[in-house]
């Protein structure tokens, strides 16, 4: 009687367990006339990395967090170290967010607004949401003869296979990387890499490579989600600063 029992308890798990096609079947993905992923339209990061890369708990002003960065910690020099942790103490004025700066490479990615990506051969286009932050891409050509510095970098693409790869390079040093104080200097490397899963999915990752601050490069991982509201557009965010009596003001034209 038992060993029946069991039997019948075997086939019914068996019955009832999803084929291993059942949740695994590809979707095709969107493709250009060139044959690359068509990565158009409205995205968004789904996390806590704005508030903190690495993990953290909930504060009053924070949710909580698991981390995106490999292996948990970011690299710091011990010099570096000390000065994040300065910046973080003083964060409700020292925060280039909180001046209205625009976000830099990789923060402006997964800020919580959206961004477009408009795509053609040559050149790639992402307008995001936050303070009429525009981003455009270059593929397949140099980097311009530097030194020169821009908040946003200067941004080089090209294909390998169906990963668009960023080179970013040219940064100022007024950016920081989430509103923890984790920060950079002007000799911030970026290499950003767009892997779609699916329509209406991207593993986004970014290695980032500053021997002014870190021991060594380091990369942080997450997903990207396709906004399917219906009549989903970028929408307009005009940032305002925030003085040290804690009143909001329109910054001057």
């Amino acid at each position: 009687m038992t060993l029946r029992f069991i039997g019948c308890m075997v086939g019914m798990v068996v019955a009832l367990s999803p084929g291993p096609a059942a949740s695994q079947t590809p979707t095709s993905l969107p493709r250009t006339a060139e044959g690359r992923p068509d990565l158009s339209g409205v995205w968004q990061a789904v996390n806590t990395a704005a508030w903190n890369l690495e993990a953290h708990h909930a504060t009053r002003d924070a949710p909580a967090g698991l981390g995106v960065v490999d292996g948990g910690e970011i690299p710091y020099q011990p010099w570096a170290a000390a000065q994040r942790d300065e910046n973080a103490t003083n964060r409700a004025t020292a925060d280039p967010e909180g001046q209205c700066f625009l976000p830099g490479v990789p923060r402006a990615t997964y800020m919580p607004f959206p961004f477009q990506i408009l795509q053609n051969a040559g050149h790639i286009a992402i307008v995001y949401e936050y303070a009429h932050t525009v981003r455009r891409i270059f593929m397949d050509t140099p980097h311009p003869r530097g030194p020169i510095s821009w908040y946003m970098g200067d941004s080089r693409g090209h294909w390998e296979e169906d990963t668009l790869v960023v080179d970013v390079i040219y940064f100022t040093d007024q950016t920081w990387f989430d509103r923890a104080g984790n920060f950079h200097s002007d000799a911030l490397h970026v290499v950003e890499r767009y892997t779609p899963r699916g329509p209406d999915h991207i593993d986004y990752e970014a290695t980032i490579e500053d021997p002014n601050v870190f021991t060594r490069p380091w990369t942080i991982r997450m997903p990207l989600y396709r906004r399917l509201d219906e009549n989903v557009r970028i929408l307009e965010y005009e940032c305002y600063t925030f003085d040290f009596e804690q009143t909001w003001q329109r910054p001057p034209l």
